[in-house]
């Protein structure tokens, strides 16, 4: 269902290790499949009824606390993992909330992490799982410092995960001084880049772009493209004229209220738009199945960047494109990304005006039609679910197992068709899996859940 048929090597590599509770350091390509590599053991190895968070997972950007929270639900689901995140700039008493809940898995920035941990919302006393995603991002972003005062406040018998796509001394260092005889595990990366994305580069003047840009997209008329700038200023002169070009595009930045940027995010998953030009705030944390092509509109100054950026396609097994314009200045940046990705990156011609002629019908066809997204993880797991709102939760002294005993009595029911349930002080959710919503909600409608009677619905959301 989650389309894990055969793993990826750096499952293959990782999974069997984590099971054996091992200490890891992972150096692996962002794109290679390593969220599961990491998520699967964990929800393997979650005890369902302990209250308290078993497993801490720390990412360097919101949305990628977002996604890997996502991950950790479709993958966990059927064990009813609960997994919540916790990042800036939403409500702190929201998530406060949350914890108080039963939480397996908690998912965060360092920032807020440290905060919930100093107000005591966040207890660390049964923590059996420290993962530390994208740790070279961490160290790059300064928020190493405040991942070792997270460390230090951690439970000494735990198992420690680091996952990183390039392995600096400051990460090395934080390894050694924090894991017990850490396996290092490598992943070669040049596979990655290669396989499945064909690269290339087009020499171009500044002030041509915007209309090298206009071919482009024309001659190779994709399924879903990002468009990465170098700054937002540049984000928002490109998403302008595309706008003004009838593209159905959006745009993302670190300037936006982190909303935006989620709503953004989902809108392309789900393909609402087509185009999306973004900083590389965006080059982490988006899986989406399929976008066919990724355009460097600046040559991004890291060379870390480039593989970020173009990680975004050719995912899973998928076919990709990256295209990157150079200008003559930029000579110095593309030969760094060339070392350090160990290959040269074929230059490539501008498109003709005969191919832009002959693009044309095709392009303004797609352009008018919506995208089709034939592989949103997330939405094909939830069209068999069904969230039940139950009208009473603690207050009622009412706990999980209670529903799950009094669900899986329902002939045709059994507590493998029961997702997550969340208890709050007067009311409880329980999704239903399997397509048996209906049947459950019907036969809820005259049994008592402990002996009290509760209205039942279909939650809203």
């Amino acid at each position: 269902m989650l389309k894990y048929e055969s793993p990826t090597e750096v499952q293959t590599e990782v999974i069997p290790k984590a099971m054996e509770s091992q200490d890891l350091v992972v150096k692996s390509q962002t794109g290679s499949g390593k969220t599961a590599a990491f998520a699967i053991p964990i929800c393997e190895m979650m005890e369902w009824e302990e209250k308290k968070p078993q497993a801490l997972i720390l990412t360097p950007t919101r949305e990628l606390a977002v996604q890997v929270r996502e991950d950790v639900t479709n993958i966990g689901r059927f064990k009813r993992i609960k997994a919540v995140a916790v990042y800036g700039k939403e409500p702190f008493s929201k998530q406060k909330e949350e914890l108080n809940q039963k939480t397996h898995v908690v998912v965060g920035t360092p920032g807020r992490t440290m905060d919930h941990i100093e107000r005591g919302t966040l207890q660390l006393d049964k923590v059996k799982y420290l993962i530390i995603d994208e740790a070279d991002e961490m160290l790059n972003m300064g928020f190493i410092d405040e991942v070792e005062a997270i460390i230090k406040e951690l439970p000494e018998n735990r198992v420690t995960m680091v996952f990183s796509a390039t392995l600096p001394k400051d990460v090395e260092n934080l390894c050694h001084q924090y894991m017990k005889d850490p396996i290092h595990i490598e992943i070669a990366s040049t596979g990655v880049t290669t396989n499945t994305i064909e690269h290339s580069v087009i020499e171009v003047k500044e002030e041509d772009k915007i209309s090298l840009l206009k071919d482009v997209t024309v001659v190779e008329n994709p399924e879903s493209c990002i468009i990465f700038c170098r700054t937002k200023e540049n984000v928002e002169n490109v998403y302008a004229e595309l706008d003004k070009a009838n593209y159905s595009c959006e745009r993302l930045h670190g300037g936006l209220e982190q909303e935006d940027r989620f709503a953004v995010m989902d809108g392309f998953k789900v393909g609402n738009f087509r185009y999306l030009v973004a900083t590389d705030v965006a080059a982490r944390g988006i899986d989406i199945d399929n976008v066919t092509l990724i355009i460097n509109y600046d040559v991004p100054m890291e060379k870390e960047s480039y593989v970020h950026r173009t990680g975004r396609t050719g995912r899973a097994g998928n076919k990709g494109k990256a295209i990157t314009f150079a200008t003559p200045f930029e000579g110095k940046f593309l030969k760094a990304i060339e070392r350090y990705i160990g290959f040269e990156i074929p230059p490539m011609d501008a498109p003709s005006e005969d191919e832009v002629l002959s693009g044309k019908a095709a392009f303004e066809e797609k352009r008018s039609g919506r995208r089709v997204v034939r592989n949103n993880k997330t939405a094909r797991i939830n069209k068999d679910i069904t969230k039940l709102h139950f009208s009473g939760g603690k207050k009622k002294k009412l706990r999980a197992v209670d529903f799950v005993g009094t669900i899986s009595n329902i002939p045709g029911v059994s507590a493998d068709d029961i997702g997550i349930i969340t208890i709050q002080d007067n009311l409880s959710y329980v999704d239903i899996l399997n397509g048996k919503g209906s049947l459950v909600l019907q036969a809820m409608e005259h049994t008592t859940v402990k002996g009290k009677k509760l209205k039942v619905s279909k939650a809203l959301k």
